[in-house]
């Protein structure tokens, strides 16, 4: 079956291609609503048992910090993509002392460990480094993308989809997208990705009134708390081995946007 409908398959995949905020062509068999939809779940089933063992938002004036920050980036990302501002924007900080990561779901939902605050003994500077690049995986639908990468591998459900014709078709990749979202939040961003978010983060924080400087110092820390290993923000962030590099230009690209005059707005979080 998967022989008769694959040149069928082949042309819905070209298809359901869109571009990034960098031009790049992602594969969207999972609508950035859909992935939205799955995230808000998974948020709340992931925050859940630590909400009730007291270890979201246990540190008000961490707390507080953390949402200032991440409220000035959001407003920006706010201005330079207008459609986000219906999103649920939320952050939280996880009470976890050595736990090194963050993350942002689609739709803006956010967290991060107190791991990564304490040990890397972060300015604000760098936190925003870090909730800018996070923040920059929704903005350019990377979780909707790791979904329809899922589904695309799962040819047994799309032969029988095509099968099905177009509108059962659809019904059956909505279905599915629940198992994808399950897969695909906990799977790791490929290196275009992760160096799509470097590019858009690093503007988002500089807009947001924060030196884009600290992006190379944050990772100079990165590398230097792992004691033998990466710290889980660095297993799941591949990067190629220029990335200093990579950041000290972007840095430099975007000091007229820190050094501009003016109060920065801060967007309401939930």
């Amino acid at each position: 079956m998967i022989k008769k409908f694959l040149p069928l398959f082949v042309a819905i995949v070209l298809t359901a291609c869109t571009t990034s905020p960098t031009g790049r062509s992602q594969l969207m068999l999972i609508s950035p609503q859909q992935a939205i939809v799955a995230s808000e779940q998974a948020y709340q089933q992931a925050l859940m048992p630590l909400q009730n063992q007291g270890k979201i938002d246990s540190n008000i004036t961490t707390s507080g910090r953390v949402r200032e920050i991440t409220g000035k980036i959001v407003a920006q990302a706010v201005i330079l993509f207008p459609h986000t501002s219906d999103w649920k924007w939320s952050v939280r900080v996880i009470d976890d002392p050595e736990t090194v990561n963050a993350w942002c779901m689609a739709g803006g939902k956010m967290a991060i460990y107190t791991g990564l605050i304490d040990k890397l003994e972060a300015t604000d500077d760098e936190i925003a480094q870090v909730m800018g690049h996070e923040i920059s995986h929704a903005l350019a639908n990377h979780t909707a993308e790791r979904m329809s990468m899922v589904l695309a591998s799962q040819l047994g459900l799309m032969g029988v989809a095509l099968a099905l014709g177009d509108n059962q078709y659809k019904e059956a990749i909505i279905a599915g997208s629940s198992i994808a979202a399950t897969t695909a939040i906990t799977l790791p961003n490929s290196r275009t990705s992760e160096s799509e978010a470097d590019q858009i983060g690093i503007e988002l924080a500089a807009r947001a009134g924060y030196d884009p400087r600290a992006a190379g110092t944050l990772w100079e820390k990165m590398a230097k708390v792992g004691n033998g290993g990466p710290p889980q923000f660095l297993s799941t962030h591949p990067s190629p081995e220029n990335r200093q590099k990579v950041l000290q230009g972007l840095a430099q690209e975007m000091m007229d946007y820190y050094r501009a005059p003016g109060k920065r707005p801060v967007h309401p979080l939930n």
